[in-house]
């Protein structure tokens, strides 16, 4: 039987900001793993990791909806000491909402075998926590770069 995770974690960044942290590989890459990405529908995703056993994971993007959600697939290639689960089996949908000074980001991965519920949802906490200190990062430079506007 699988099973589904889901995280909810407020961003202090405009949801645009935070879209490009999901699909810009550069900024992917400051808070989950190196990436090759075709950031479309159909398109390819590929992200290495840079902890643990170095494992990698490989999705498709399967939907777009501009700085609101996107969904992707997600698996891991064959590694020792990585998750068990083939590339594209499972699936991943990432939702942005504004929400007062920033974005809710709601994240949900279903299909996963019930073995890798907690390590994922584990894994998921840790690396949104990143992803939220870095996109906040970003935004307060980007607040502080613009004439007259200061974020504090």
């Amino acid at each position: 039987m699988s099973r589904t995770i889901e995280q909810t974690l407020h961003i202090r960044a405009r949801p645009e900001t935070v879209w490009r942290f999901f699909t810009d590989p550069a900024r992917l890459a400051r808070w989950w793993g190196t990436a090759e990405l075709d950031a479309r529908p159909g398109g390819s995703l590929q992200v290495a990791m840079h902890e643990g056993p170095r494992p990698v994971m490989r999705g498709r993007f399967v939907e777009f909806v501009l700085y609101e959600r996107l969904v992707f697939t997600f698996g891991w290639e064959a590694t020792p000491g990585a998750p068990d689960m083939a590339p594209e089996t499972s699936r991943v949908e990432v939702t942005l909402t504004p929400d007062g000074d920033g974005t809710e980001l709601t994240l949900r991965h279903s299909g996963l075998p019930a073995v890798l519920e907690e390590e994922t949802s584990d894994g998921w906490a840790h690396l949104l926590h990143r992803l939220g200190e870095t996109a906040e990062r970003q935004e307060l430079r980007r607040g502080v770069g613009e004439a007259g506007s200061c974020r504090w």
